[in-house]
Order: structure tokens, then C-alpha cells, then sequence
């Protein structure tokens, strides 16, 4: 299964695609994650891309392409996997289709702007291994620790309220267009990304996936 996941940031698909990735056995690819490792060890392309993440803005296409290629020419990806955060616009998405890769489902997460600016205030991530967590729907067992490998946890600065509404500005005009360009394939699905719970949401992600192979 090759998967791909939308919506807005804060939506929750670091969270599902986590799920998924367990429930699937697949790896989910997370270019957010792979960027912030890559400006974190100081690389070349992390120097690069960490101007464009401060500021909440897009990184250029030809740093995203390249990362996730080589990504999925990895032995472990074989068999399927989840991207979540990529692509990010219509040219992102040529430019994956020009390559050769292909996908299966492509699912958006649906939630309004105001839930999002409420949601993302309590969002926490681990400084070390990336995973997401949340200080009212999925709080780690200890405050401030990561479950999976004991990182620190922080609030990232394009998590903040203004911030925010500068990323879902920016999701609306460069993003939210892949809507359209995978319903024209015949790969979208829709699904409530406010249900009520995670557990909610990910029943309605599995109940879309099965639907279509019927």
C-alpha cells in the first residue's frame, strides 16, 4: 500500500500516519521529520531548508524531490509506505508522478482553521526522534519525555498561534489544490479529522481504505 496523507498542519497526520505505519507494516516518510534531522546535524541542505521552516514557509522543490527519492529507494519501503508532508504542491506532485512513483490512496484530513489554532497550541515533539504528542489528546506518560526513545519534548516555533495562521495561509493556496489533482485519478478520500477522538479518526481512514477496494 503506497500512501500519501493531506491536510493542514496540525491536522493530525504525524499522528495517524504513526498508526498506519504499525497497523500496515510500512514506513511511514515524514519530510518534516527528515528536514529537521538534516538541520539539526548542520548538513548542507538543512542549512538550506532551515530559513524557509522558520518562517513557516515551503521548501524549495528540488530539496524535498531528492530527499524523498532517495528515501524510497530504501530496501524497507519495498513493500509500501506513508508519506506525510509531501508533496506539498501540484509541482511536487508532477514532479513525483515524472519519477515514476505512484500511489494508491490519498487521503485528506478535513478540519477548520480555528480547530487548528486551538489543536496546535498543545502540540509537543520530541527533539530527538521526531514523534508527535499532545498535551490534551495523546499526552506522553511522562511530562515533557518521549514514550518511544525518552527525548525531550518542545513546542516548535511554527507551532505558535501566529505562526499557524501563516502556515494555513500558505496550506490553502499551495496545497489544498492537490485535492483536486488526486480526485482527478481517482485516489482521493476525505475524512473528518475532528471525529472526536484519534481513534475515531483512524477507524474512518481504515473504513475509507477498505471502500475502495470494493
Amino acid at each position: 500500500m503506497k500512501m500519501i496523507l493531506l491536510g493542514p498542519p496540525g491536522a493530525g497526520k504525524g499522528t495517524q500516519a504513526e498508526i498506519l505505519s504499525r497497523v500496515f507494516d510500512i514506513p511511514t516518510i515524514s519530510t518534516g521529520n527528515i528536514l529537521r534531522a538534516a538541520v539539526k546535524a548542520g548538513t548542507p541542505t538543512g542549512l538550506k531548508a532551515k530559513s524557509y521552516m522558520d518562517a513557516g514557509k515551503l521548501v524549495p522543490d528540488e530539496v524535498i524531490i531528492g530527499i524523498v527519492q532517495e528515501r524510497l529507494a530504501q530496501e524497507d519501503c519495498k513493500g509500501g509506505f506513508i508519506l506525510d508532508g509531501v508533496p506539498r504542491t501540484i509541482a511536487q506532485a508532477e514532479a513525483l508522478e515524472e519519477r515514476g512513483i505512484e500511489f494508491d490512496h490519498v487521503i485528506s484530513l478535513e478540519i477548520d482553521d480555528d480547530a487548528i489554532v486551538k489543536r496546535m497550541d498543545g502540540r509537543r515533539v520530541c527533539t530527538q526522534c521526531g514523534a508527535p504528542f499532545h498535551t490534551e489528546s495523546k499526552p506522553p506518560k511522562q511530562e515533557g519525555v518521549c514514550d518511544l526513545c525518552g527525548g525531550a519534548l518542545m513546542e516548535r516555533d511554527d507551532d505558535k498561534p501566529e505562526t499557524v495562521r501563516d502556515r494555513l495561509v500558505v496550506y490553502h493556496n499551495e496545497t489544498e489544490p492537490l485535492k483536486h489533482f488526486y480526485e482527478a485519478r481517482g485516489k482521493l478520500d476525505m475524512v473528518p479529522g475532528d471525529l472526536g477522538t484519534i481513534q475515531d479518526t483512524t477507524r474512518a481512514i481504515k473504513e475509507a481504505l477498505e471502500a475502495k477496494k470494493q
